[in-house]
């Protein structure tokens, strides 16, 4: 299959007219010259969130807090599905799930294994404290909960199931957080020791570590003990900014999400809601002067399908621009090669080159000089795996 004469944004650098050629799911070569056969269209690299939580459900209207208790797991693995087809129709070609467990992962294996024509999906599995973020989101009175761990000796253990169960990465919570029943973001979630066990163990075993962290003190714990990334990073401080960016952790700063929440426009409870504007009035400031200290932002919504949808990840996009001053083309870096090496795939994809998974969109406009143009009605094809999943190819 080949492109010829489409102009090229190759996930770094515009590289203008070149002939894109592809065999099942690898680029062959993506060669530059030639006469431009395509006016106002160009190709770009798939988009990668790096945070999403797959199994919600993808029905208007369903409650937040109740559909996960009242629905059987397998139909919630169906909605799974439905949510990274959803993506994946949008320009998304790889996701991380950063609260998977085996449901997620067999999502997984059944598109990696052709099963269904679907996007790339990495899961990470989280390891949180007794009353912590991740454990406050079950009702107390209900028994049967997610797994915990106390303790640096039970973290280990944990981290272990994981890589057990098939896992790709581990989340650890280092404050507390938004959507979380009785939950404060200024929460400490585990002490220094159990934080350094979890990414020790998890590291041991080749597993990447992304950390929740809101607060100073969350970010402080999980950037001195060396995980691979910052999720939120709301409150980071100059001085931590510019750590950050000395060590390359990068961070995802789920924009949309928390906005959509301390604006109430989306079904909230009053708690969930001052605490994510207490957040927000904070943020835009201290994420500015970090994005100006070199930190490296990557793209992360948080989508769930309840209070950011599977496909917003261009408007999160967007939103970067305007919060973080980032350019068009750094934004565009964000969600592509960027956010491909942050969930460790950057050899693989995110950048349009040969020997890189041909995973790539269509798209009418020049996103890299105007990202206001990165909208899901401009998207013409997507071609994810190597194979047409959405759209026309323009011939």
């Amino acid at each position: 299959m080949r492109l010829p004469g489409i102009t090229v944004w190759d996930g770094a650098d515009l590289l203008g007219p070149a002939t894109l050629t592809w065999s099942g799911d690898r680029i062959g070569a993506v060669e530059p010259g030639g006469s431009e056969r395509f006016a106002g269209l160009a190709v770009i690299p798939g988009l990668v969130d790096s945070h999403v939580h797959l199994v919600g459900s993808s029905l208007p209207g369903s409650s937040f807090s109740t559909w996960p208790l009242t629905t059987p797991r397998e139909e919630q693995v169906l909605h799974g599905v439905a949510h990274a087809l959803r993506a994946m129709r949008r320009g998304v070609t790889t996701l991380r799930d950063l609260a998977g467990d085996r449901a997620q992962v067999a999502i997984r294996r059944a598109f990696d294994a052709g099963v269904l024509a679907g996007p790339r999906v990495l899961v990470h599995g989280v390891v949180g404290m007794t009353a912590g973020h991740c454990d406050l989101f079950v009702p107390p009175a209900l028994g049967e909960r997610p797994p915990t761990a106390d303790g640096p000796w039970e973290c280990r253990r944990l981290v272990r199931a994981w890589a057990r169960d098939g896992v790709d990465g581990i989340k650890v919570t280092t404050s507390g957080g938004v959507l979380s029943t009785g939950d404060r973001s200024a929460w400490r979630n585990y002490t220094r020791d159990e934080v350094r066990a979890v990414v020790d163990e998890s590291h041991a075993l080749q597993m990447r570590v992304a950390a929740h962290a809101h607060s100073e003190d969350g970010i402080a714990v999980a950037i001195e003990e060396g995980v691979d990334s910052i999720e939120h990073g709301t409150l980071m401080t100059s001085d931590q900014a510019k750590l950050v960016a000395e060590r390359g952790v990068t961070v995802a700063p789920t924009l949309l999400i928390n906005e959509a929440i301390a604006e109430a426009r989306v079904p909230v409870s009053r708690e969930s809601q001052e605490k994510a504007a207490d957040l927000v009035a904070r943020r835009d400031v201290l994420l500015r002067q970090a994005a100006e200290s070199g930190v490296q932002f990557v793209l992360g919504t948080d989508a769930n399908g309840y209070h950011v949808d599977f496909g917003d990840e261009l408007t999160e996009l967007r939103r970067m621009h305007e919060v973080l001053g980032l350019s068009p083309a750094d934004c565009l870096r964000a969600g592509t090669s960027r956010a491909a090496s942050a969930v460790g795939l950057g050899d693989r994809v995110g950048r349009l080159a040969a020997g890189y998974a041909a995973d790539f969109v269509v798209i009418d406009g020049a996103p890299w000089e105007n990202i206001g143009g990165l909208r899901p009605e401009n998207v013409v094809a997507v071609v994810c795996r190597g194979e047409l999943v959405a759209g026309t190819l323009p011939t």
